[in-house]
């Protein structure tokens, strides 16, 4: 387990779909993501669209701070495009961004869309080719 000194950042971001964008908007969430899982520094992207309430949610997995910075270098036309077809509606940081990172967000998460900072406490990450085969029964010390 991690204590409170991980550097890992996890991002939520909830974007309201502009009316009459929704296809223009899926295609630009598949750009951007197909871009940063080539050349991105995310560990992890994940983006879910509630049509009926026309709004996506993207959380996307960092190592650290230097990693979001890349990200922000590398990917500024992508969510310049993805930008031109939503509206933030709220943007969640779990995890404690340096400083420069933690400015960056202030400076573009504007209202009326709420931001809010969440300290980590705990945790582990699973990721690799074993992740999906983890046993999670007991061990005995036998084992």
């Amino acid at each position: 387990m991690t204590t409170s000194d991980s550097t890992l950042v996890l991002f939520r971001n909830t974007m309201r779909i502009t009316d009459g964008h929704l296809a223009e908007f899926r295609d630009a969430i598949a750009r951007a993501v197909d871009f940063v899982e080539r050349h991105g520094p995310q560990l992890m992207v994940q983006t879910f669209i509630d049509e009926e309430r026309m709004l996506a949610h993207s959380f996307q997995l960092y190592a650290d701070s230097d990693a979001v910075r890349t990200h922000w270098k590398l990917s500024d036309p992508y969510i310049r495009e993805v930008m031109e077809h939503c509206t933030v509606e709220g943007f969640e940081v779990f995890g404690t961004p340096d400083a420069d990172v933690t400015d960056g967000i202030r400076a573009a998460v504007t209202a009326p869309a709420t931001l809010t900072f969440t300290p980590h406490i705990a945790g582990f990450v699973r990721f690799g080719p074993d992740a999906s085969r983890h046993d999670a029964r007991p061990r005995t010390s036998d084992s």
